[in-house]
């Protein structure tokens, strides 16, 4: 069973929707990422629950352009079996896998709803421990071969 996890929102002004979501909605502002353009929310259940994305004010219809939401993340299992299994689940129902990605912390799957919202399937990690260290942060992302 799926579990919602995380939302990444891209943003106008990071600052501005930092200080909101800290001080008005109260979550925990746990760092910055991608040279201070993003930033991670989280109350400690997951490595990270908001994930807000400074694009300014870019025009145009481009990824990364606009205001609003960027993807929803739910976590489908425990293991790279688990997210296997998703995989090929996805394949049986004709869905296209947009993208795969290993994040340090967790290993992810990319495609779009009807609709063309995008989702990310994930599993985290088992190895690495997110709540000792934050590394993950600043580590690259890397393509996934499952």
């Amino acid at each position: 069973m799926a579990e919602l996890a995380h939302v990444v929102l891209y943003v106008r002004d990071l600052k501005r929707s930092v200080a909101f979501y800290r001080d008005v909605v109260g979550l925990p502002l746990i760092g910055e990422i991608f040279d201070g353009r993003a930033a991670m929310f989280s109350s400690g259940k997951t490595h990270h629950e908001l994930l807000l994305i400074e694009v300014g004010n870019a025009p145009g219809p481009l990824p990364g352009h606009r205001i609003g939401l960027y993807h929803i993340g739910f976590k489908v299992g425990e293991s790279l079996d688990a997210l296997r299994a998703t995989k090929a689940h996805l394949e049986r129902a004709g869905v296209a896998i947009e993208g795969m990605s290993d994040h340090t912390v967790s290993q992810s799957l990319y495609l779009r709803d009807p609709d063309g919202n995008e989702l990310e399937l994930f599993v985290d990690d088992p190895t690495f421990d997110w709540h000792k260290s934050k590394a993950w942060m600043e580590a690259p992302v890397k393509p996934l071969r499952l």
